[in-house]
């Protein structure tokens, strides 16, 4: 059936939203009819502007509007038609851009599978480039002229057999558009595959329908309270990334804009972030997302220079991507609340990409919060509150309240059954929003997204209102509830065990940080290796500035006795290693299972 989208009014929250409040997608909204609704309400409006800080110090400016940017979805997913059938998957390995927005909108509305994932530019990813693209099989690439020649070689060293059809944006005329055959898209569609970023593991396409990510967006629309219409968004974050794609994925649903940038430019200099939002600021309410490390960072090295006129008072940041720091949000909102940063700003969150992106937040009116907790206890699996000041405490930031419409329970993994709150284990989701499954993985789908709670959930579980018949993701994340809120520890396949305690390598990295000055905090990874029968622990730290020619041997003595004394732990090795040297995932992540596999290669040396 080919039949142009039907075209109606700017979507209204009241469209979604079934008469108890539960978030329920009409089944003829998907990103491209929502597109097309704002081309006809709002189509001279800017839809996506985007800073070039490749041609202009304080980046050049390029704009789409929703008209230009449907002139241009048009054109290009006529010419992938040309070589592309219903179903095939088109992967964006393009430069950080509106060429970049324009393609993965054009290969949804062209009836294929977009496949986001980046340019062969990306120093050290090359493997992961390779997996995901013999993983997805794409017929067609899109990319820019300019990274064509990248391309091109990346694509016969990874050896694709059928080559796939390359296709420069930049290079499609406006004109292509008129051969366009309309294609009528279904919220059970298919709209993309979203790569998991391979901290633990290989990377997996998670299969995200319209239905995900039309349910995903309401969901943080609703959490975050971002209904004004002169909201708008703020983002270096990857466009391949999910966090990222959710930046450019909201303000389709009622016609704002996102402002954008490369990941490049953030981490060449920062005070880029902080003037773009400032100029956002101005204009109404902005939204950005961050992971830790990127407002740790951003607070030493992106401070506004004197003298600079710089508003925050309307910035509402998503931390996430990985356990929250509470040292990040309080690095953050010192340097730069004197800016009039609300010390509401920043909204500690957890997000997954099997559920499209976003699962709890705090309220809106809330600052972020931290638990003290039990030492001893919490290595045993239970959370129970200390005093502040009780020595060891373990501190554990609040990630609110789940996003609604959406469930999350958390359960012994090995019984399958719900734990009481207070308790740590595996955390479950259950919703719209959760994606259908990994690309050509039929049976890890079944284990991963088809799990069953048992038995069947009281009224007071977490789980009362999910569907009966509902499928429960296992997230391979832990965590736990306190005071009805979601608590999220860390990944499953990162947890130390010894004896019968499980720590947390965060907890342990950090402590790494803390006990010379040496250590390049937020560069530590910390991770088990085998030893005979046992495991051992082992830390890879890079240097801090300014170190490279001192003597390792008092720090690396330091480290040992703050983590035997703190967490009653022998080190195994300690590795002081250049900066830049420890892997880390597309999205920022420390990837510990590839600096595992790295140090017992003998990567990091002797």
């Amino acid at each position: 059936m080919t039949v142009e989208p039907r075209v109606e009014g700017l979507l209204q929250i009241e469209d979604i939203l079934d008469s108890a409040g539960n978030i329920a997608l009409p089944s003829d909204v998907t990103l491209i009819s929502l597109i097309e609704r704002n081309i006809a309400n709002v189509g001279d409006t800017i839809a996506y502007r985007y800073l070039d800080h490749t041609r202009s110090t304080d980046g050049y400016i390029h704009e789409l509007t929703w008209t230009q940017l449907g002139v241009r979805m048009r054109a290009i997913a006529a010419r992938v038609q040309q070589v592309a059938s219903a179903g095939d998957r088109v992967a964006i390995l393009a430069p950080q851009g509106l060429d970049y927005v324009a393609g993965f909108f054009a290969a949804i509305k062209a009836g294929t599978i977009a496949v986001p994932l980046f340019a062969p530019e990306l120093q050290g990813h090359t493997e992961r480039l390779a997996v995901a693209l013999h993983d997805s099989r794409p017929s067609v690439v899109l990319t820019t002229s300019a990274a064509s020649a990248g391309v091109d070689a990346a694509l016969a060293g990874i050896g694709l057999t059928p080559k796939p059809h390359v296709i420069a944006i930049d290079e499609v005329p406006d004109s292509a558009g008129e051969t366009l055959v309309p294609v009528h898209l279904n919220v059970e569609d298919v709209s993309h595959l979203q790569y998991t970023s391979g901290s633990t593991r290989e990377p997996v396409g998670v299969e995200v329908t319209h239905l995900a990510v039309g349910t995903n967006l309401a969901q943080m629309i609703l959490s975050i309270d971002l209904l004004d219409r002169n909201t708008h968004g703020c983002s270096w974050l990857p466009l391949y990334h999910d966090m990222g794609l959710s930046m450019i994925g909201f303000p389709t649903v009622y016609g704002g804009h996102s402002t954008l940038m490369s990941p490049t430019a953030f981490i060449r200099r920062p005070q880029r972030w902080i003037y773009a939002l400032s100029a956002a600021s101005r204009e109404g309410r902005v939204v950005t997302a961050a992971p830790n490390f990127a407002c740790e960072y951003t607070a030493q090295r992106g401070l506004p220079e004197p003298g600079d006129d710089i508003d925050l008072s309307n910035v509402v940041l998503i931390l996430g991507s990985e356990p929250v720091s509470m040292r990040a949000i309080e690095s953050f909102n010192a340097a730069f609340g004197p800016y009039g940063l609300p010390p509401t700003a920043i909204k500690p969150s957890y997000g997954i990409a099997e559920a499209t992106l976003f699962v709890s937040t705090i309220a809106p009116t809330e600052k972020a919060t931290v638990a003290h907790l039990d030492a001893e206890r919490f290595e045993r699996g239970e959370a129970v509150r200390v005093p502040a000041d009780t020595e060891g405490a373990v501190t554990q930031v609040s990630c609110g309240h789940i996003a609604r419409s959406q469930w999350a329970v958390i359960v012994d993994s090995e019984t399958s059954r719900e734990l009481p709150d207070g308790r740590i284990g595996e955390i479950w989701l259950c919703g719209n929003n959760i994606g259908r499954g990994y690309w050509g993985r039929p049976e890890e789908t079944r284990q991963t997204f088809g799990a069953e709670l048992l038995p069947r959930p009281s009224a007071d579980s977490h789980a009362d209102g999910a569907p009966d018949d509902a499928g429960w993701l296992r997230t391979g994340d832990l965590g736990f509830y306190l005071d009805g809120e979601l608590y999220v520890t860390g990944r499953i396949a990162d947890a130390i065990t010894v004896d019968d305690r499980r720590l947390y390598p965060e907890d342990i990295e950090a402590t790494t940080a803390e006990a010379s000055p040496m250590v390049r905090r937020g560069y530590v990874t910390a991770f088990t290796v085998p030893v005979g029968s046992g495991a051992e622990l082992v830390l890879v730290a890079e240097r801090a500035s300014g170190t490279r020619r001192a003597d390792p041997a008092p720090a690396i003595e330091a480290i040992r006795a703050e983590v035997s004394d703190r967490h009653g732990l022998s080190v195994n090795d300690v590795r002081l290693v250049p900066a830049g040297t420890i892997p880390r995932t597309t999205s920022g992540k420390l990837a510990r299972r590839a600096a595992r596999a790295a140090y017992l290669a003998g990567d990091f040396g002797t």
